[in-house]
């Protein structure tokens, strides 16, 4: 059936983080203890994934087949929070079809520079960004800044997936 680009309903939230927990591993281990991701981990499960926690936000599910493999989370500010893929699911265009939901909320919201952080290890990712246009305007601890001129009607990175 392909990639489904979708509004996530609460039912969704569970496979959310599962996502979440699982790419957010494939980046910190190595660099964060793992006594700090199981406890960011438990801590989330406790807390569960509130579609309603943070109103303002933006949320959309990529799905294959029934099975949420991605998520992202964009902000009427221009802030996108997070572009999250299913390891087992890279270089298959899912991050590639949220990329262009999360450009596309930008301009329906009438946002004209996009900001996000990536952690600065996550080299995979700041390649994905930096190929869409993203340039790095900055650094906060150990967090990469970056900036997307969101071009009204246009796009600003158009190019094959690798995430």
């Amino acid at each position: 059936m392909g990639i489904v680009i979708r509004t996530p309903s609460q039912d969704d939230m569970a496979a959310v983080a599962e996502v979440h927990f699982r790419s957010r591993r494939s980046y910190y281990e190595g660099h964060l203890p793992e006594a700090e991701l199981a406890a960011w981990e438990a801590d989330v499960r406790a807390k569960g994934y509130r579609l309603d926690r943070f109103p303002e936000r933006v949320w959309q599910v990529a799905e294959e087949d029934g099975e949420v493999i991605g998520f992202a989370l964009v902000t009427p500010d221009g802030k996108l929070w997070q572009l999250q893929v299913d390891p087992p699911h890279w270089g298959r265009g899912v991050g590639f079809a949220l990329h262009g939901w999360c450009v596309a909320q930008f301009r329906g919201m009438g946002v004209a520079t996009g900001r996000l952080d990536v952690f600065a290890e996550n080299h995979r990712a700041r390649r994905f960004y930096e190929r869409r246009g993203w340039r790095e305007v900055g650094r906060d601890d150990d967090h990469v800044l970056m900036e997307l001129d969101i071009q009204p009607g246009g796009s600003p990175r158009v190019g094959a997936d690798s995430a």
